[in-house]
């Protein structure tokens, strides 16, 4: 297509007939590969006659396709633009991007960042000497422009990564130091001389991010560039050309060219403002850097600070910058000696006031609420704001030079208290806005030191509660808020708890939406610290009543919690209610997606809600696990969640929906044929984009086999057996998957082969050839280890078939005497190295036991011998690893734990099953246990990510799936067979015993006698949960 012919066709891809815009689009689709497609769009671009619409079709499309095909991910996959088309576009490219307007240049920067990321240096040598050449000349701009986008590249990179920014700063840095200079001396600087300087900054900020280029340790070099960078600080913002508009002069050049200074001057400060964060050859810079720079920034900050003292203008995030540099310096002594002497005026004349409700504020809190609320609990705007920096710098300051300054700070927000209280007609609102946040800001430490400690209740009766019936709206939120922060303190008087909490409940119906949202924040903190529910319960369906009004209006994940935190605290109790949450709970879900998916932004406070809808679903059943009956009625209402969400729609919550799928399967009277519908979707998922959830997945693929395993086996149409087979076979067949991402495998073939017993042979082959084969590639030992026991089950399901494969597969040698070898290893301290958690053993001591049963022609004496002594060895240490669990458990009991350990508190890496061969699991006590620990599983089936040798302490039992060789006892199963060996051949088995040295003689004893303890054990188990079934 010629280049009249493509731009007719662009034209028509912007024609508000649907059908002429499809066909242009097809056109630019079938003509996108044709050589020097990608050059006739360039020339477009720049054609100052073309129509402007046009020339930006031209660089959307010109954007999109090199960001797809410049460099395809696949390596091995061909580039669909021809080598010599790519050579014209990076020879035409650096000199169009300056002749064009800013409106395409941002497009062509887009690209220019895809081919540089791509091809420099290898692909594109020339580029750095283009960029220096042009430097020296006219296109200083252009120049300036490329070499942003050339050092952004490095800006994160770090070691051998980061070799090419030092070439860079080589080349470069002596030509803009020498730029920077002549711009600064610049009389009435233009707004274009600010763009400059801007790059330049920008420059600089990537190119020092991570790590100081070696040219700058030289003292003139940076002298040179901080001399610069101080004048830039230090120099009043022109008043000419100051946009009025608030938000476009926060953008204006030169208030920019102000920000990247400072951004600049932070990070130094940050870097090397701490001799004792320096490596050496870090240390002598720091400290010239401290000696002769870092007190003069704080002196410009300061000055740049007193222009807000006394009226002037400061955009927000400059000030936030200047004051997270000021708070940086409270901890250093000569830092703190300088700030000092102006500390007062600071604190008082600059903190303290932007920590007041101002005029901003409240133009927002009144014509757009829902905004306000958004402002006030956006992680991402606490960065840009000057009252969080101001918050910051008071506690601080509090924290680290307290005892001159603590008492002096509340004894102002004291005054301001009695000065608002003394005044009649015009009370000083905001400031009493500000006083309470400080009040609040400061809860740790007052709530830790005396004499306020003791002083908290009354200084809230006196000054925070009066403020719930403020007829200032943003007053009664500041109280909600602050009440909510000391909700945990112990109250003398339980009527002020009493009051501070109903007085919470009826903020939630205030006429202002701010003020409703804050409450419900804050009674979060009082349903946590409620020691008698009797103050929440009788009003509870109108909690939830208002609840869910409210996130009808609002969209916040924060809203959620403080339902989580309702349900969690309440537990069955909120089983009258579940059904309506969960109805509740999924219509706030799709709001939200549909919000989410129309804003199309990645930490949208929709996206970020609908997660927490999903997690206080999992939250409502989690509280009424007990009850099974409710899970048929919640089914439908999940079902079409589940079903969406399963697919890739649901990526962003894809963790969140398999939690609620683990909880169905699990807890649901049985598996519906609506819920199997699930499984081909997790079988796709897993196949296609899902192998990072793998460990999840696990889980409710545990609970299809294990609770509804006729199903499983007899169903044809679809065949699961088979598609898991498919999934399984594919995955661990996988050489670009890393050993810990096909960890769940073989525990699916556990599940599989322990469920299944006697009904699966057909399938033993092929897992165990796929096993093999993987173990032969296999290098991280947990996997090892995995496979291993793969192999012990097969050998528990049917130990002669499963031999008999072995043999024909010519492994049977190879695989027995890696796991003997495997079963040996050691650690210096003698710890065992592999098979580590209780279940490891005892699926070993299961395998090992079977091969027991083989005659004589299977298994010769001198192999007998290998697995009897094998087999005593492992009991040994699976009686003692349980022992040790038993009394750590006793001793956790002792000190009044519940004896429910999270990921975090768990060091007994060989687990506990709380069980001598029978799991406690058996006993209902055990059940609420296993409840409570459904929603840990799928993350307790994810090892460390660090190597397996590094803590004998890796994993535990306590959430390892329950299985049938549960109600398997592996002492008695060793003795009863040993038994019938005896009794079947009694010289085999005769023979074997006198080739037991004293050692094995002893141990064999020892492990008879606790099988005999085990069978009392089992015995008197079943009587007593006999009896309780009975009684209940």
């Amino acid at each position: 297509m010629d280049l009249h012919g493509l731009a007719i066709v662009l034209q028509a891809a912007l024609s508000p007939n649907p059908d002429e815009r499809k066909a242009a689009e097809e056109s630019l689709n079938q003509f996108q590969h044709m050589p020097q497609h990608l050059v006739r769009l360039l020339q477009i671009i720049v054609d100052g006659n073309c129509d402007m619409a046009v020339r930006q079709a031209a660089s959307i499309h010109f954007k999109n396709f090199i960001a797809k095909n410049w460099s395809p991910n696949d390596p091995d996959e061909q580039s669909k633009i021809l080598p010599s088309d790519k050579d014209l576009v990076r020879q035409n490219i650096l000199v169009f991007v300056t002749q064009v307007p800013p409106l395409l240049r941002v497009q062509l920067g887009e690209c220019l960042k895809t081919i540089i990321h791509a091809d420099y240096p290898e692909q594109w040598p020339s580029l750095l000497h283009w960029v220096k050449h042009n430097l020296q000349d006219q296109q200083v701009y252009g120049a300036l422009f490329v070499l942003r986008i050339l050092s952004r590249k490095y800006e994160f990179k770090s070691d051998e990564e980061r070799t090419p920014v030092y070439m860079i700063v080589e080349e470069t840095f002596p030509q803009l130091l020498s730029i920077f200079s002549r711009l600064v001396q610049i009389a009435n600087p233009s707004i274009e001389v600010a763009d400059l300087i801007k790059l330049i900054c920008k420059i600089f900020w990537s190119s020092i991010y991570l790590e100081i280029p070696k040219q700058m340790f030289n003292p003139n070099v940076f002298n040179g560039w901080m001399v610069l960078f101080l004048n830039t600080l230090e120099r009043p913002v022109p008043l000419e050309g100051q946009p009025a508009d608030p938000e476009l002069r926060k953008s204006w050049g030169w208030w920019k060219v102000k920000k990247w200074t400072v951004h600049i001057l932070n990070r130094l400060f940050t870097r090397f403002g701490d001799l004792k964060l320096q490596n050496p050859e870090n240390k002598v810079f720091a400290q010239m850097f401290q000696k002769g720079y870092a007190g003069k920034i704080l002196e410009c900050h300061l000055n740049l600070l007193n222009v807000i003292r006394i009226g002037g203008y400061l955009p927000d995030r400059v000030t936030n910058l200047i004051l997270q540099y000021i708070t940086n310096s409270v901890s250093k002594s000569t830092m703190y000696n300088l700030l000092h002497p102006k500390l007062d005026v600071v604190l008082f004349e600059i903190i303290f006031p932007l920590m007041c409700f101002n005029d901003n504020d409240q133009k927002l809190w009144d014509e757009d609420p829902h905004e306000y609320v958004r402002k006030g609990y956006d992680i991402i705007e606490d960065l840009y704001s000057p009252r969080t920096a101001a918050m910051d710098f008071v506690s601080e300051l509090v924290r680290k030079r307290g005892k001159e300054n603590l008492q002096k700070f509340i004894l102002f927000i004291v005054e301001i208290f009695k000065r608002y209280e003394a005044s009649l007609e015009y009370k000083p609102y905001r400031q009493k806005d500000g006083a309470l946040l400080a009040i609040g800001a400061l809860c740790d430490r007052l709530k830790q030191t005396e004499p306020y400690k003791s002083e908290l209740e009354r200084m809230l009766v006196q000054h925070v509660f009066p403020e719930f019936s403020s007829p200032v709206g943003h007053l009664r939120a500041k109280a909600a808020w602050v009440a909510g922060q000391y909700a945990h303190i112990n109250f003398a008087d339980p009527n002020n708890f009493r009051k501070a909490l109903q007085s919470v409940v009826a903020g939630m119906r205030d006429s202002e939406l701010p003020v409703r949202v804050d409450s419900v924040f804050a009674l979060r903190s009082f349903v946590e610290a409620c020691k008698d529910l009797s103050e929440i319960r009788p009003i509870l369906p109108q909690l939830l009543d208002e609840f869910f009004k409210l996130m009808n209006e609002v969209e916040n994940e924060d809203l959620v919690f403080t339902l989580e935190t309702i349900v969690d605290k309440f537990g069955e109790e909120m089983a009258p209610y579940a059904l309506g949450l969960c109805q509740n709970l999924a219509a706030a879900f799709w709001k939200c997606m549909n919000t989410a998916e129309a804003d199309d932004e990645a930490d949208d406070p929709g996206a970020l809600a609908a997660v927490g809808c999903l997690r206080a679903i999992s939250t409502i059943l989690e509280s009424v696990s007990r009850l099974p009956h409710l899970f048929v009625h919640v089914e439908p209402i999940l079902l079409p969640i589940m079903r969406r969400m399963l697919t890739t729609d649901g990526q962003e919550v894809f963790e969140e929906v398999l939690e609620i799928v683990s909880y169905m399967t699990f807890f649901s009277p049985t598996i519906s044929m609506d819920m199997w519908s699930l499984w081909p979707l997790l079988m796709e998922a897993l196949s296609n984009w899902a192998i990072d959830f793998f460990p999840n997945i696990l889980v409710p693929l545990d609970n299809y086999i294990s609770r509804s395993t006729m199903h499983f086996l007899t169903c044809k149409e679809p065949d699961y057996p088979q598609s898991l087979w498919h999934m399984i076979s594919s995955i661990m067949a996988d050489k670009n998957l890393e050993d810990n991402d096909i960890e769940p495998a073989p525990k699916l073939i556990e599940v599989v082969f322990q469920n299944c017993r006697g009904q699966v042979d057909q399938w033993v082959d092929p897992y165990i050839r796929i096993t093999v084969e993987r173990l032969h590639r296999s290098e991280r030992p947990y996997l090892k280890c995995l496979l291993m026991q793969v192999i012990a089950d097969a050998l528990y399901y049917n130990v002669s078939l499963t031999l008999n494969i072995l043999q024909k597969l010519n492994v049977a040698t190879e695989v027995f005497n890696l796991w003997f070898q495997m079963l040996q290893q050691t650690k210096k301290n003698g710890v065992r190295t592999n098979f580590k958690r209780e279940h490891d053993k005892k699926v070993c001591c299961l395998g090992l036991t079977s091969l027991l049963q083989l005659p004589v022609d299977q298994l010769p004496g001198e192999a007998l011998e290998r697995v009897f002594k094998a087999t005593l060895d492992l009991l040994v240490a699976y009686k003692d690893q349980v022992a040790e669990a038993l009394k750590e458990e006793e001793a956790e009991d002792d000190d009044d734990m519940d004896g429910l350990q999270s990921d975090d508190e768990d060091d007994d890496g060989e687990g506990s099953d709380k069980e001598m061969g029978v799991d406690a699991e058996d006993g209902d006590e055990a059940d609420s246990v296993r409840f409570q620990k459904l929603a840990a599983q799928a993350k307790a089936f994810r090892p460390n990510d660090e190597d397996d040798d590094e803590t004998d302490d890796e994993f535990s039992d306590n959430e390892e799936l329950q299985s049938p060789i549960d109600q398997v006892d592996p002492f008695v199963f060793f003795v009863d067979t040993a038994k019938v060996l005896q009794a079947s051949d009694p010289l085999r088995f005769q023979n074997l015993s006198q080739r037991l040295d004293l050692h094995y003689q002893a141990a064999a004893h020892g492990i008879a006698e606790h099988a005999e303890q085990r069978r009392v054990d089992i015995e008197k188990e079943k009587v007593e949960k006999a009896s309780a079934s009975v009684a209940s």
